[in-house]
């Protein structure tokens, strides 16, 4: 091991600021950092010969691949807790901006959202499902959001109000109903629901699975769910008494 390397092993395992998980990454970093100065030609480095010309040369570096400005900033972090621990904290500037590094982009450009043709919407014969799809595409829900949604209880007037338990990271949030054809869609959704959530007596996690390959074909049979015995394809659903499902059951066709 280079004595750089060792070094900063040490200054590392020798600090107790920040988390386990903090300390294990910062060690890694300044591994890599080691190693990435040694092949940039800085050779026979101790801890304490940090320089502004090291700092420079690494930044360049790291531009030169492409990295993201975040990636960046992390590594400076980095470096400047080095710089720190051996009383060289002016080595490294403490604006980013003074080595261009540009500002993190918190919010991607690139849309995620994922179409769905007609015809693909028709190959869902569960019209429960079927709704909530129709409801991801007009009013931009999540699809844990329309899986859960009780339309009746979310209807607002003028807005959509979904519960922390169904929207993503537990905090509650509005949707606005700006159209006719929102409204009408909605109107349609509450018909269907009731008082009820928008998929009633099936697991979300079925449900989802089901929205999630709506266009990819059926299997030919599937399994009980208590007791993985292979079931026709029309038995798809969690019986109400956790048993096998029965002539009695209301077991709706997919």
């Amino acid at each position: 091991m280079r004595d750089l390397n060792y070094q900063l092993k040490m200054l590392c395992r020798h600090s107790h600021e920040g988390s386990f998980e903090t300390r294990v990454g910062r060690e890694r970093q300044l591994t890599a950092i080691a190693n990435q100065l040694h092949e940039l030609g800085f050779r026979q480095l101790q801890a304490t010969s940090l320089k502004q010309k090291h700092v420079r040369a690494l930044v360049e570096h790291w531009r030169g691949r492409n990295l993201s400005p975040g990636t960046i900033k992390n590594r400076m972090s980095c470096l400047r807790w080095w710089a720190e621990k051996v009383n060289k904290r002016a080595v490294v500037a403490g604006s980013n901006d003074f080595y261009g590094i540009p500002d993190r982009q918190f919010v991607s450009d690139d849309s995620k959202a994922k179409g769905l043709a007609r015809e693909q919407l028709d190959q869902v014969k569960d019209e429960h499902v079927r709704m909530s799809l129709r409801l991801q595409q007009a009013f931009g829900l999540r699809r844990e959001e329309a899986l859960k949604i009780r339309p009746r209880w979310a209807d607002r007037g003028d807005h959509l109000h979904l519960k922390a338990s169904w929207t993503k990271g537990g905090r509650e949030r509005t949707v606005p109903i700006r159209t006719r054809e929102q409204r009408a869609l909605l109107e349609q959704a509450k018909r269907l629901a009731g008082v009820g959530a928008l998929i009633p007596g099936v697991a979300a996690i079925s449900s989802s699975s089901e929205s999630t390959s709506a266009t990819r074909p059926m299997p030919a049979s599937l399994k009980c769910t208590v007791c993985a015995t292979p079931m026709p394809s029309s038995a798809t659903w969690n019986s109400p008494a956790g048993r096998h499902p029965t002539v009695a059951d209301p077991i709706k066709s997919i």
